[in-house]
């Protein structure tokens, strides 16, 4: 770690801090453990979890990874179209969405509706899209407009009273799905183009929380049984929905379950993001262990206590349910940890430990955040770094810095 942090300040003495870094050769090294466990499945890479163009292309440029899963219709329509080139030809939204002009845009582009499939698990969804044809001024042979069925992959061993997973799709059966199939290829202007099914509860929960040892083994114990019984379930709704019409894809998975997933014959295709960057909540997981590889560097501006270094900045806490899990963590130098009445401020942040003693103003720590891409929301630039040749190998903007941001 010691070697680790030298190479890393090295490669950045230049730069003011604060900053985002990308650690590149963690980043190669963790995009090929991905592919390791997806057991031959291509992997669709999360825009959300990288929100960098440059970087998604990195990743689409290897071995193993194939279109991009975006996260709002206004993201896949700048994906699809961007300057200078389009970043896929295969461009998946994996939420539902309401934004009537952001449709339109769509309807209206033969371009963007080649590329761009839609996310609909109720028919409302169906009804906005098909509006927002109706209302476009398209030629008789523009494509129709490709949509996909979010399943409710939520395990429920007693019945919709028990909930194991995300409030996401309605659609639950394969009766459901089948209808909801039906209801697509009755209209002209739509095209089924595949299924997604998301099991959030295993891709993103660590089956081996920290401190926690009997909760881990409940928690292994309930993913073990969800995704048997999502397996079959998947399965069967594949089938029922390939009665109805033509699938070009059935996805699944996410970076904690690739190893699982890959092994489902029903599904062609996986999903996957945070591990690129490996956050902290990822490090919660006894199936794989990934190299951080996004890291923001703090600079050191007070010195209140012996043992106390205050560093600019560093409340940016990661999205989900309000706990202790959810503020970035000190990385490097080790042995930092924060204030118990202070945490991670807005504007400074109080590390307290021996390590600090070590520190005087202007040195940096460096920070992990506990989600992949949220990151970047604070950030206008990634700094890339080799650190197995301790190289500074230029930078990169965000979507913050080529002014975008889609939430």
């Amino acid at each position: 770690m010691t070697r680790l942090r030298e190479k890393y300040e090295s490669a950045t003495r230049d730069i003011q801090a604060p900053f985002a870094m990308v650690d590149l050769a963690a980043f190669r090294a963790n995009a090929a453990d991905l592919t390791r466990r997806a057991h031959g499945r291509p992997i669709r890479v999360a825009s959300k979890s990288v929100r960098s163009r440059d970087l998604l292309r990195t990743v689409l440029d290897l071995p193993g990874y194939a279109g991009v899963m975006a996260f709002t219709l206004p993201e896949a329509l700048w994906l699809a179209t961007g300057d200078p080139e389009p970043l896929s030809d295969d461009i998946l939204v994996a939420y539902p969405t309401a934004d009537t002009d952001a449709l339109a845009e769509l309807a209206a582009s033969p371009t963007a509706a080649r590329v761009i499939t839609l996310m609909v698990d109720d028919p409302a969804h169906l009804d906005l899209v098909s509006a927002a044809v109706a209302r476009a001024d398209r030629a008789p042979d523009a494509p129709p407009i490709r949509v996909c069925l979010d399943i409710d992959t939520s395990w429920q061993p007693l019945g919709s009273g028990m909930r194991v997973g995300a409030y996401r799709s309605p659609v639950r059966t394969p009766a459901q799905a089948a209808a909801l199939a039906r209801a697509v290829v009755r209209r002209p202007e739509l095209e089924l183009d595949g299924i997604m099914a998301y099991e959030g509860q295993i891709a993103g929960v660590g089956d081996a929380p920290p401190g926690r040892p009997l909760y881990g083994r409940i928690l292994r114990a309930v993913q073990r049984r969800s995704a048997v019984e999502l397996a079959r379930r998947r399965a069967a709704i594949t089938r029922a929905v390939r009665d109805v019409a033509d699938l070009r894809f059935v996805n699944g998975g996410g970076t904690g379950s690739l190893h699982t997933t890959g092994r489902e014959r029903a599904v062609t295709e996986l999903a996957a993001g945070s591990g690129l960057y490996q956050p902290h909540l990822f490090d919660q997981y006894r199936s794989f262990r990934g190299r951080p590889a996004a890291l923001f560097a703090l600079p050191v501006v007070r010195r209140p206590a012996p043992n106390v270094a205050t560093v600019l900045g560093g409340g940016y806490p990661a999205s989900g349910p309000a706990d202790a899990h959810r503020p970035p963590v000190p990385h490097l130098p080790g042995g930092l940890t924060y204030s118990p009445t202070e945490g991670a401020g807005e504007v400074q942040t109080p590390l307290i430990g021996e390590a600090a003693r070590g520190l005087a103003v202007g040195d940096r720590v460096w920070m992990r955040h506990a989600k992949a891409g949220e990151l970047c929301e604070r950030f206008d630039t990634l700094h890339l770094i080799d650190s197995e040749t301790g190289t500074y190998e230029g930078a990169v903007p965000t979507y913050r810095g080529e002014g975008r941001t889609f939430l």
